[in-house]
């Protein structure tokens, strides 16, 4: 059936304006996906300009070696072992690759993953196991030095075991609160830091109130002597410091301290573990301490490209960086019960 202009103008002019903007903004989203990057195609591109490295033992150099069912094969000149475009990202032992640009779309939309199963055609436990790799490429991601006032506050949240068919303990109900008073294990501790830069880092440090080790663990590694920390009157941090020998601004917040000399507080990261928790209630009813960490890999990512004008292109290229990728997915498991065991 052909359908002329003028049926096509008289229809659309026929729209209630309510129904006009809908149709508009819907033609937008669609414009917009046809510029999505391709991941498998940024990847194979990273390697074929020699920007990658082995993903067995890191060296730089490495030759074509073939085509594996449609993958590109590379040899490594170091240790003679053969991997393919996809071996150690959160791409490797993934079906439907075709799926992947789409999918990565409704992600960055946040789109449940009922809706994604439904729009996509997969298994819910697909949805679930592709988000969960590529949050586990994010963990590395942006690994800069702190530079110059350097924020840093640990927030708490209640221990959840979302999912589990086999608790131990009666289960609660959504905004429940601990039984015991105070910081207890009930509680998991992130520590969340970041600097006037935009350098960011969310942490689950551990159950119950942080100690110096928690931070060291944390940020130890991306502390400079530029590094000016601006913390709360927690011993930890004060030691912390001491040990980095590191320029330290503890706020007394018991003495209605909250500005110091009109610059050091720590009101921006305040600021970020009010959205980071409004995030994770309204938009997953809130997340099981097993995966705890990765959404925070997401929320950070989410902070990092609110300015960047292709930030679908650019979430590709950082999730494809990482060929440790599948080996820290793998490792979800092995770290929840090291923080359930970690001591008090």
């Amino acid at each position: 059936m052909n359908i002329s202009d003028i049926d096509v103008k008289e229809y659309l002019l026929s729209l209630s304006r309510g129904e006009q903007k809908v149709l508009l903004r819907e033609l937008n989203d669609l414009s917009d996906r046809k510029g999505t990057i391709s991941a498998i195609v940024s990847r194979r591109e990273i390697l074929d300009n020699k920007q990658g490295h082995c993903p067995h033992c890191g060296h730089p150099k490495y030759v074509k070696f073939g085509v594996d069912k449609g993958s590109q094969r590379y040899k490594c000149k170091s240790c003679n072992r053969n991997f393919t475009e996809y071996t150690g990202t959160w791409l490797e032992g993934i079906h439907k690759k075709e799926l992947i640009d789409e999918y990565l779309q409704l992600m960055f939309e946040e789109k449940s993953l009922d809706k994604i199963t439904e729009l996509l055609g997969i298994n819910k436990k697909t949805a679930f196991d592709w988000r969960h790799k590529i949050l586990a490429s994010l963990r590395d991601t942006d690994k800069i030095s702190f530079d110059g006032i350097t924020e840093s506050d640990e927030t708490f949240f209640l221990l959840s075991e979302k999912g589990c068919r086999h608790l131990e303990r009666e289960g609660r109900k959504r905004g429940s609160t601990s039984s015991k008073k105070g910081i207890s294990d009930e509680q998991v501790a992130v520590i969340v830091t970041a600097d006037r830069q935009g350098a960011y880092e969310f942490d689950v440090a551990k159950l119950g109130r942080i100690t110096k080790k928690s931070i060291e663990d944390s940020i130890g590694d991306r502390i400079s002597p530029k590094t000016v920390l601006c913390t709360d009157s927690h011993v930890s941090y004060k030691g912390f410091a001491i040990d980095n020998e590191i320029e330290h601004h503890p706020l007394r917040a018991d003495l209605k301290q909250f500005v110091k000399d009109g610059v050091f507080h720590i009101q921006h990261v305040n600021s970020l573990h009010n959205r980071l928790k409004k995030w994770i209630t309204e938009k997953f009813w809130g997340v099981s301490t097993k995966y705890l960490q990765q959404y925070l890999n997401w929320f950070r990512m989410k902070e990092k490209l609110k300015n960047v004008t292709q930030p679908i292109a650019e979430l590709v290229r950082r999730t494809l960086e990482s060929t440790e990728t599948i080996e820290r997915y793998f490792r979800i498991e092995q770290n929840y019960e090291e923080l359930l065991s970690s001591p008090i």
